[in-house]
C-alpha cells in the first residue's frame, strides 16, 4: 500500500517544449528526478546497446551490419520525443517496472484499475501519467494547468475511453519514492507542488474561464448573425419601397395598366417611322376586295395597267 507522499502535496509539471516524456516520468515519481539531458543520455545508451546487438547478429549470418548501424536514434526523435524503452529504463533506476496493459500479467487491472498505483498513457508523441497519490487518483497530463482529481468510478471509464481512442496504456508497478526535497517556493524549473485544494481551485478557475470565453464567443456570433439579418431585411424593404414608388407615379399609371415613361427612367426612345415600307407577311382581302398589301403599299384606288387591259378585252 502506498504511503503518504511529499507531505500530501501533488507534484505537477506543465508542458515545456516537447518534453512530455520528462514530465510523465517525473509525475510518476512525484518529483523532479529527471531532466531532458538525463533521458537523452539513457536514449544514447540504448541506441549503442541495440547497435551492438545488431552487429553481433549480423556476424552470425544475419543481415549485414549496414542494415542496422545508423546515426539515427531509435529512442529519441529530432523533436525530443522519447521511446517507451527510455521511460522504462528511467523508472527501472527506481525499481519500478512498466507493463503493457494488454499483457497477461495485467489482466486483472483491466477490470479493477483502482488496485494499481500509476498508468502511463501514450498517443501521437504525447506522454502523460495517471497517478494515485495518498489514496486519490489524479490526471497529471502536462497539458493541464493542474492535476485533475479522478474518482474510482471515473478512472475505469477514463482508461476505457483512452484505449478506445487508440492510446497505448502501461502499468507502473513497484516501490514508489515517497519523499522528495521540496524547495521553499514549492517550484522547480517547470514543476510545482500543490495541495489537493489548490489543484482543485486552479482546475475550477480554468474551467470557468474556458466556459466564459466560449460563452462570449458564442454571444458574439449570435449578435453578428442578428445584425446581418437586420441589414438584409432593411435592404429588401428599401428595394420594395423604391419599386412601389415607381409603380404608383401618375405618369406611369395609364388606363389601369402600369406603363413606365421612358423619360422618367432617363431613356431616349426614337419615335416609330410609319412611312417605312414593309411587306405584310400575311396579305388578305379587305371588305372592298382590296389586298391588305395594296393598302400598305399606298396603291389603294389606283388603276393599274393590267386591270385596264382586262376591261378592254372584255
Amino acid at each position: 500500500m502506498e504511503g503518504p507522499s511529499n507531505g500530501g502535496l501533488l507534484y505537477h509539471e506543465m508542458q515545456e517544449s516537447k518534453l512530455c516524456a520528462v514530465h510523465c516520468v517525473n509525475t510518476v515519481l512525484q518529483g523532479p528526478f529527471f531532466s531532458e539531458l538525463d533521458l537523452a543520455a539513457l536514449a544514447s545508451d540504448l541506441d549503442q546497446t541495440e547497435r551492438q546487438m545488431m552487429l553481433e547478429g549480423a556476424g552470425h549470418g544475419g543481415a549485414s551490419s549496414g542494415d542496422f548501424y545508423s546515426e539515427v536514434s531509435h529512442n529519441v526523435s529530432m523533436n525530443g520525443d522519447f521511446s517507451i524503452q527510455v521511460l522504462q529504463k528511467a523508472l527501472e533506476i527506481w525499481d519500478l517496472q512498466v507493463v503493457p496493459l494488454n499483457s497477461p500479467v495485467a489482466e486483472l487491472s483491466k477490470f479493477e484499475p483502482e488496485l494499481e498505483n500509476a498508468f502511463i498513457c501514450h498517443l501521437h508523441d504525447h506522454w502523460f501519467c495517471i497517478r494515485k497519490v495518498n489514496g486519490e487518483w489524479y490526471d497529471f497530463n502536462s497539458l493541464l494547468p493542474a492535476p485533475e482529481h479522478l474518482s474510482q468510478f471515473y478512472l475505469s471509464a477514463y482508461i476505457d475511453t483512452l484505449k478506445d481512442s487508440g492510446w497505448s496504456i502501461f502499468l507502473v508497478r513497484g516501490n514508489f519514492p515517497t519523499d522528495c526535497p521540496i524547495p521553499h517556493d514549492y517550484s522547480t524549473g517547470f514543476g510545482q507542488w500543490l495541495t489537493p485544494e489548490d489543484a482543485q481551485q486552479i482546475a475550477k478557475s480554468c474551467n470557468q474561464m474556458k466556459f466564459s470565453t466560449q460563452e462570449a464567443y458564442s454571444s458574439r456570433i449570435d449578435t453578428m448573425a442578428e445584425q446581418e439579418e437586420e441589414d438584409l431585411n432593411a435592404a429588401v424593404k428599401a428595394s420594395l419601397m423604391d419599386y412601389t414608388n415607381i409603380q404608383n407615379r401618375p405618369d406611369v399609371i395609364e388606363g389601369g395598366r402600369n406603363t413606365v415613361d421612358s423619360t422618367a427612367l432617363g431613356l431616349k426612345v426614337d419615335p416609330p417611322n410609319y412611312n417605312s415600307s414593309f411587306m405584310d407577311p400575311c396579305p388578305h382581302r379587305t371588305e372592298s376586295g382590296e389586298s391588305s398589301s395594296d393598302v400598305h403599299n399606298g396603291t389603294r384606288g389606283v388603276e393599274t395597267p393590267s386591270s385596264s387591259h382586262d376591261d378592254k378585252v372584255q
